[in-house]
């Protein structure tokens, strides 16, 4: 979106350019099972400061007592576990680049999450786009996607204290239900290489006395002592998969995030939400009537799904009245935000921008930290990897600015 270093991309860039780059990623990280955009997004500081100071005021609003103890209504009984924390070990923002009145670029939220994401891809997205634009002359420079000016060991050593709280990574996994079929497969393998702690499915796990164990690749069983949470609860619930321990139940091990947190820091905090950059939302549940520009001015979203699932991205009154009351509390109808077409290709048909603000907490931390940044570039009404995936310009991308 800057236009000085998007300029000087655009005349440089080849699909060899762009192949050589992907090749390099997916040397990183193993194969990437999901689209990848061919450009990094330049990402003006102006811009940038508007995300960074919407993220730390809405991260406080979340943050506050008063508004914790009603979004902790999100959480069902099913799935609520012992010993949360009092903040989230992680959270990631997700802002979609807008034209204000003037015409500057603004940042709107479209949703939010206490839970991780890419953390180990995208350090290693960041890296293999720089080392690509290290070929093009006029960007041959340092590029960073990291924030609070942190240089690559800081960032690390600040992951690493989120993710191993001070454990040897032997005794931390990163939990998902069949690792290597996610989408998210890549990001494993960077984190397991970046910070050595493996990925491993619930149900491979052992309860014992209250303590939880594996066997490791060496078939020798070792000691669970941090969950390095990156379970789906819907993705559990559709599968009907079975887990081994109860995560009701006391279990003498850490989590981090707690998996509270994916209910309570969530699309149901947007309706506690005030702020210029929130658009509204309305739990279905508390909705008094259906607005007359439903079709026109919103969106119905599902609660608790993940990448973009269930979205309806121009609802009637129909569709708004087809949920049933019972699951009402579980949908929210959000005012649509119209993204700008921010980002020009060397076509000159431009596409949409979100970024994803990505904050990190470690256990002894009162706060959390801004750390990383993704973006997803769109043509369509849907940004998630699962949409736009034979458009060109579109996909997964990161934004990137002068180190």
């Amino acid at each position: 979106m800057d236009p000085h270093w998007r300029s000087a991309y655009n005349a440089a860039y080849s699909p060899e350019l762009f192949r050589a780059y992907a090749a390099d990623l997916q040397r990183r990280t193993g194969a990437v099972a999901f689209r990848l955009a061919e450009t990094p997004v330049f990402i003006p500081a102006a811009f940038r400061a508007r995300c960074e100071r919407a993220g730390a005021e809405i991260v406080a609003q979340l943050c506050d007592p008063a508004r914790l103890l009603r979004m902790e209504r999100a959480v069902p009984a099913r799935w609520k576990v012992p010993g949360r924390d009092a903040l989230p070990t992680f959270a990631a923002l997700d802002f979609a680049a807008v034209r204000a009145e003037d015409g500057e670029l603004v940042p709107r939220l479209v949703e939010l999450q206490g839970f991780p994401s890419l953390f180990g891809f995208e350090t290693m997205q960041a890296e293999a786009w720089g080392a690509v634009l290290a070929t093009v002359v006029g960007l041959d420079r340092a590029w960073t996607n990291r924030f609070g000016g942190r240089d690559r060991d800081a960032f690390l050593a600040l992951a690493r204290a989120t993710i191993l709280g001070g454990h040897e990574p032997a005794d931390v996994v990163l939990l998902d239900l069949d690792p290597a079929s996610q989408k998210t497969a890549c990001d494993f393998v960077a984190t397991e290489r970046l910070f050595g702690v493996e990925a491993v499915d619930p149900r491979a796990l052992t309860l014992r006395d209250r303590r939880l164990y594996r066997r490791d690749r060496d078939g020798a069983e070792r000691r669970v002592r941090r969950i390095y949470n990156r379970l789906i609860v819907d993705e559990v619930e559709r599968s009907g998969a079975r887990l081994p321990f109860d995560p009701r139940e006391e279990i003498d091990v850490e989590w981090t995030p707690h998996p509270d947190w994916f209910w309570i820091w969530s699309k149901y905090s947007l309706a506690f939400l005030d702020h210029p950059a929130v658009p509204r939302t309305t739990l279905l549940s508390e909705l008094a009537e259906i607005p007359p520009d439903v079709e026109d001015a919103y969106v119905l979203k599902p609660l608790f799904s993940f990448a973009g699932g269930g979205v309806n991205v121009r609802p009637t009154g129909a569709d708004v009245a087809a949920i049933a009351p019972a699951g009402r509390e579980d949908w929210c109808l959000q005012e649509r935000i119209e993204y700008a077409e921010a980002l020009a290709t060397p076509e000159g048909d431009p596409v949409k921008v979100e970024m994803r603000l990505m904050y990190l907490r470690p256990d002894a931390d009162a706060a959390l930290h801004l750390a990383l940044n993704l973006c997803r570039l769109a043509r369509g009404a849907m940004h998630g990897v699962d949409y736009n995936r034979d458009l060109a310009w579109t996909g997964s991308s990161v934004g990137l600015w002068p180190a």
